[in-house]
């Protein structure tokens, strides 16, 4: 094959991997201009239209969102990424017509692996579904004492759900002490929600205490090209049959959250 045949995949990788760091990186609008070029071009490009679709998401455009996704699904009656994010949408209804003011989006370094630092965990007691179904991977929550528990809380302060008893007792002993954490959704659909959770400050009189003992996280890399949370890490990634049992192995859910949200973010970045 000669160069010149070669030429316009070239340029549509290219032009794919510029409209997914876009993504990563929050540049929603360029994301859509981006992935519209392509798409312009290569007419059907599936994950082009993914990607557009979750650009439109993310700037509050659920309509439009919706109808690429559509578009997404008619080129491929089997893609799950389209079919998962048509299903998210009709859950939030047609009330969600603004951008999402209830969220913020966490640090890529959040993700990092750092043995006895961070885990993920999944909620339990959790929201109703409507308010968790319009969480998705990657945005940051906050976690909030009551009582003898440990809320996860949205930067609204709406509750999402609660920290297994086996972290939140040791945690809440930490944050009593001085110690300060961070914690971002890593996958999230209407019946499960899984946080990670990461120490940010060390109190120096718990020098010798470590946030989660025994654990070591599995390396998520949400904002990687290969490895993306979907998470929509779902989109979200999640696989809209939900979370699976055992987060031991977030990448599945969270980037892919990741696997079909692992694609999401990079169809869909």
């Amino acid at each position: 094959m000669s160069f010149h045949e070669d030429l316009p995949s070239k340029i549509k990788r290219t032009t794919s991997k510029q409209a997914i760091n876009m993504a990563m990186e929050g540049r929603w609008q360029e994301a859509v201009e981006a992935n519209q070029a392509i798409i312009e071009k290569f007419p059907h490009d599936v994950e082009a239209h993914n990607r557009l679709g979750k650009a439109f998401l993310e700037m509050g455009e659920y309509a439009r969102s919706k109808a690429t996704y559509e578009k997404a699904l008619k080129l491929d009656k089997y893609n799950a990424i389209a079919k998962k994010n048509i299903q998210r949408l009709d859950l939030m209804g047609e009330g969600a017509a603004a951008p999402n003011s209830n969220t913020e989006k966490a640090e890529p370094n959040l993700f990092i692996e750092e043995i006895g630092k961070a885990a993920v965990v999944h909620l339990y007691q959790i929201a109703t579904g409507d308010k968790l179904v319009k969480m998705m991977a990657g945005d940051k929550v906050f976690l909030k004492v009551q009582d003898e528990s440990l809320a996860v809380v949205n930067i609204r302060g709406m509750y999402l759900g609660l920290v297994p008893s086996k972290y939140a007792l040791r945690l809440m002993k930490l944050m009593e002490g001085g110690n300060k954490y961070t914690a971002a959704v890593v996958a999230s659909n209407e019946t499960a929600i899984s946080v990670i959770i990461r120490e940010t400050y060390q109190d120096p009189s718990q020098i010798d205490l470590t946030s989660f003992p025994g654990r070591k996280l599995e390396e998520i890399q949400p904002y990687s090209s290969d490895h993306v949370f979907h998470g929509e890490v779902d989109e979200e990634g999640l696989g809209e049959a939900g979370l699976a049992d055992d987060v031991a192995e977030p990448v599945e859910e969270a980037a892919g959250e990741i696997d079909e949200e692992n694609k999401d973010w990079e169809q869909e970045a």
